[in-house]
Order: structure tokens, then C-alpha cells, then sequence
């Protein structure tokens, strides 16, 4: 059965007697030339181990299994997890469907589980919207073993992750994706392109984990500064840095003695500038 064809699904959810959940942003996708194109920006191999979080009635997870050497699904909805063991776990004998809830549930357990030593995994998935943004930092900050993310994600979600400084989009999202990975955008998504249609269009999202951070400066106090910086973007860097606790002079001096101006506001800064000021804070406090 081939999940991306509309009539298909819509068969299948009634047989199970299942709508869905607008609570818990679902939203399948049915566009095969998308579908592809995930799978084709992920460059699986028979040897990948892919984690695919929120995969809904399997629509992904088959391309992806065709692809993949093990398909490690991760769904929160009881429902669709009978679905997905009835359909593709049944079909695929390198597909897993695991019921939790992603944004909880112990990341580095159920993939040192399945990952050879030194292996890494891959996460592929079409991401609920509520649980972008805490799902990808959450990749990106507790050192999983992961090589590469694509994601599709909100358009808006995936404008701010490759924005440069000085845009409206760049925030602290787009620190952070930039910081550990490298992000591209790999294609753009109608919302037509899914059932039901979201209010939104979409993007495709490649994330490739760099081997080091781009800059020089220790980590906790980069993104202490970062989260200051972006928590009051109205005030000038000078001021909104008084909230780490520093007086304002000496931030003041700081960012002098990183030759940044105080009156600029975080979005305009690079992550190398965030890093110079977070070297000289560190060294004055």
C-alpha cells in the first residue's frame, strides 16, 4: 500500500477509526516527489540506523526502510503505533516502532541500543510543529550520536535556522543550529502537499553536525551570553547583558575589549562577535 496516495490513507485511517489529531500537529504527508526528496537529502545507506520521530501512518517510514539498514520509529499517538505495527513493521523487517514521546524519552539509551561503537544515527522525520524547536535543540545540545538531521519543519522555523545576523528571523535558534551543525534549506513545501492542510507552508531542513564549533569560546558562557543577548532583543547588548548578573560597566568594558560596539543589539551579531564577547565576559567574572 502505498501510504503517500490520499484515497490510501484516508482507507486506512477509517479502518482503524482514527482522525487526526490537530493537538498533536498531525498533519500526513502525501506528496511522493517531497517524500523523496527527504530521503535523497539524507544519503542513507544500507548501513544507516535513521530515527524517525512523530511517523505518523508510515508514509516516510517506507521510503525510508527501502533505504535504511534499521528504522527506529518513535510515535507518541497510541493509535497510529497499532497502525504502524499492522502496516510497516509488519512489511519491513528492519523497521521498529517504539510508542513514547520523543521530547521525553532517553535518546541516548534507545540509540546506543541499536548503534554499533562508534556508529552514528541519522534522524529523518516530518516533525509535529508544537515540538520543533525543543526537539532540535534538544538534538543539538545532548550530545547524541548523530551525524545528520533532516526535518521537515515550519517555513518560518527553517528561515530562522539559516538566517544571518542582522535579519529579522536570526535569533537564538539560528545561533544555535549554526553552531553545531551546518544548515541548509533543501527545499520548500506547499501546504498543500499535506492531509489535512496546515495553515502553514513547510521546509525541508538538511542539519550536517559539525566536527567542532565554528568558534573559539567555552561553550556555557557562548550561549549564556547568546540567551541574554536574544531574552530582551529591544535593548542594546550593554543592557541586556546586565542580566547575567554583570555590572554594567564592566559589560560595558567587555565589550569594548572585544571590539564590539555596546549600543548593538544581539541580532546583529555573528557567532564569532558572540563569542568574543563571551571570551572577555569569562575572563571578567
Amino acid at each position: 500500500m502505498d501510504l503517500a496516495n490520499p484515497g490510501a490513507l484516508k482507507a486506512l485511517m477509517a479502518r482503524y477509526g482514527l482522525r487526526p489529531q490537530h493537538r498533536l500537529g498531525q498533519n500526513f504527508l502525501i506528496d511522493g516527489r517531497v517524500l523523496d526528496g527527504i530521503v535523497s537529502a539524507a544519503g542513507l545507506e544500507p548501513t544507516d540506523v535513521v530515527l524517525e520521530i512523530g511517523p505518523g501512518l508510515g508514509t516516510l517510514t517506507q521510503r525510508l526502510a527501502a533505504k535504511a539498514g534499521r528504522v527506529v520509529c518513535v510515535e507518541l499517538d497510541r493509535g497510529l503505533v497499532q497502525v504502524l505495527h499492522d502496516t510497516v513493521q509488519k512489511a519491513y523487517d528492519n523497521v521498529e516502532v517504539i510508542h513514547g514521546d520523543a521530547g521525553r524519552i532517553d535518546l541516548h539509551k534507545l540509540l546506543g541500543e541499536r548503534l554499533a561503537p562508534g556508529q552514528k544515527a541519522k534522524v529523518v522525520a516530518n516533525l509535529p510543529y508544537y515540538i520543533t524547536t525543543p526537539l532540535v535543540m534538544r538534538l543539538l545540545e545532548e550530545e547524541l550520536p548523530l551525524s545528520h538531521v533532516v526535518v521537515m519543519v515550519q517555513k518560518e522555523v527553517a528561515d530562522r535556522m539559516v538566517s544571518p545576523p542582522g535579519s529579522k528571523a536570526y535569533g537564538a535558534l539560528s545561533v544555535a543550529v549554526q553552531y553545531y551543525t551546518e544548515p541548509r534549506i533543501v527545499l520548500r513545501v506547499s501546504r498543500a502537499s499535506f492531509m489535512p492542510q496546515p495553515e502553514v507552508d513547510s521546509a525541508v531542513v538538511s542539519l550536517r553536525y559539525r566536527e567542532r564549533p565554528p568558534v573559539d569560546a567555552p561553550p556555557e558562557a557562548f550561549f549564556r551570553v547568546v540567551r541574554a543577548a536574544f531574552g530582551q532583543r529591544r535593548k542594546s547588548l550593554v543592557n541586556a547583558l546586565t542580566s547575567l548578573g554583570v555590572e554594567k560597566a564592566a559589560v560595558h568594558a567587555a565589550l569594548e575589549a572585544a571590539g564590539i560596539d555596546p549600543g548593538r543589539r544581539g541580532e546583529s551579531l555573528s557567532l564569532e562577535e558572540f563569542a568574543a564577547v563571551a571570551r572577555t565576559l569569562w575572563q571578567r567574572t
